[in-house]
């Protein structure tokens, strides 16, 4: 299959995009929006938590499960508008426009900090989830429409890799702009906005995109539309298959680390600290599995890779059980005193491990969409795809909380959920058995594109 770009380029290494204007902008503009959502939401937590600061009479707790669920609302809501709009205008102009609402939203993000008028801030947080469900549709549907079949791996790992080192980034950068000035919260105030302004600006160099269905009538209707557009991601099994793969390691990755912070303090005896290594060593390992995956499948669109992730899942989700050390009555609050604690280093190779495998699991999955789907219908696909990714993480909260609150703990829950993981493998090899065939004949060695076999 061609794609709608090739230049004839033949250099393999995935790292060239970044030198080249097609990717290098784009790259750069979404890296910088997912850093900002994180500096911006991981600031507001602590600055709730570690302020006591209560609003509309709830507490630290309360209201960070609150940020949590009023970011990921507007997927919900406005994925299936967000979806139409991609396909119907040019995507750079689009690009431009979310930096823009980006820009206005940290101006206003930073009169509310400095005012302390939190309730303020869950606003500009549900209006930051608004813009981040219209920018998701134009990134993934961008990168068929610029990079040749054989680069879609390589800009997908990139992609993938570049917006959890983002996540990494904007933890720290939250917590320490929190941190070295936290009575006023100018310093934060400040970094949202430049971080805006710089990602406007390497907005401004993204190539024109031309629409795939200029024509499109909007239908503004989210519930009716929603509707619509997962009729469109059915239409091919094999495509449809792939966004319910992509749903669960969403579902899997939230169920694990929303479970870091009482895994921390419950049986680690850590602190805040501890828990953001913990944090950034799966968010790393997701980064290595994603870059791994361009290597590992020959520069194709290797789906093979997806039984190797879904196993390695399993494994180390397993091994997250019997590696929790004993408590120590001792408290452990650095990453020296962490490694130094028996077991822990376990503990740490295995959320890194999870996020690795689970980068081999998903990239292959978000590139076989993106080549397979119908090209006019594809950005209200990959809106689809993030309505499931929304749904399956709140049934990821849900399920925790049930068997959490039954009884279990938590390197139990671990169990529970790697287990629920070989339950969807054997569907996903199921209901396409292609999976599975592409594997044996990538553990095999055999040759073979990722043309349907």
């Amino acid at each position: 299959m061609t794609n709608w770009y090739s230049d004839g380029v033949t250099d393999s290494s995935q790292f060239r995009l970044l030198s080249e204007r097609r990717f290098a902008p784009f790259f750069a503009t979404q890296f910088l929006g997912a850093f900002n959502d994180n500096v911006f939401r991981n600031g507001l937590i602590i600055v709730i938590t570690f302020q006591g600061v209560q609003v509309f009479g709830l507490n630290a707790s309360q209201l960070a499960n609150i940020a949590g669920a009023i970011f990921i609302l507007p997927f919900f809501l406005f994925s299936a508008t967000a979806g139409q709009l991609a396909d119907k205008y040019e995507k750079s102009r689009l690009m431009r426009l979310v930096k823009m609402i980006e820009i206005s939203l940290m101006i206003f993000a930073a009169f509310a900090l400095i005012s302390k008028t939190y309730s303020v801030l869950f606003l500009v947080l549900f209006l930051m989830g608004c813009q981040s469900t219209l920018f998701g549709p134009v990134k993934y549907s961008y990168l068929p429409q610029k990079l040749d079949t054989s680069e879609l791996i390589g800009g997908n790992a990139l992609v993938e890799s570049g917006t959890y080192l983002a996540i990494i980034l904007g933890l720290i950068v939250g917590g320490i702009s929190v941190a070295l000035d936290p009575g006023n919260q100018y310093l934060l105030s400040g970094s949202l906005i430049a971080i805006a302004v710089t990602g406007y600006l390497c907005s401004r160099g993204v190539p024109e995109t031309p629409a795939v269905d200029p024509n499109l009538d909007v239908n503004w209707h989210p519930w009716r539309e929603t509707r619509h557009i997962i009729g469109f991601a059915r239409e091919d099994r094999s495509v449809f298959v792939a966004i319910i793969g992509i749903s669960w390691f969403w579902f899997y990755g939230s169920a694990m680390t929303l479970q870091i912070p009482a895994y921390t303090l419950d049986i680690l005896n850590g602190n805040e600290e501890i828990t953001t290594i913990l944090l950034v060593a799966f968010a790393v390992g997701v980064g290595i599995g994603a870059l791994l995956c361009e290597r590992l499948s020959g520069h194709r669109i290797e789906i093979g890779l997806v039984p190797l992730g879904s196993i390695g899942l399993t494994v180390v989700g397993v091994d997250l059980y019997f590696a929790q050390p004993i408590k120590h009555p001792e408290a452990v609050a650095t990453l020296a005193e962490l490694v130094a604690r028996p077991g822990s280093i376990r503990v740490l190779a295995d959320l890194a491990l999870l996020g690795a495998f689970g980068g081999l699991y998903s990239v292959p999955l978000y590139a076989m969409v993106q080549e397979r789907a119908n090209r006019q219908h594809l950005s209200r696909i990959i809106a689809a795809n993030n309505i499931l990714n929304a749904l399956f993480i709140v049934c990821a909260a849900g399920l925790a909380l049930m068997l959490l609150n039954a009884g279990l703990s938590i390197p139990e829950f671990f169990v529970v959920i790697a287990g629920l993981n070989v339950l969807l493998a054997m569907y996903l090899y199921v209901a396409s058995p292609e999976f599975a065939r592409r594997f044996l004949s990538w553990v095999r060695g055999a040759g073979g594109s990722t043309a349907r076999d």
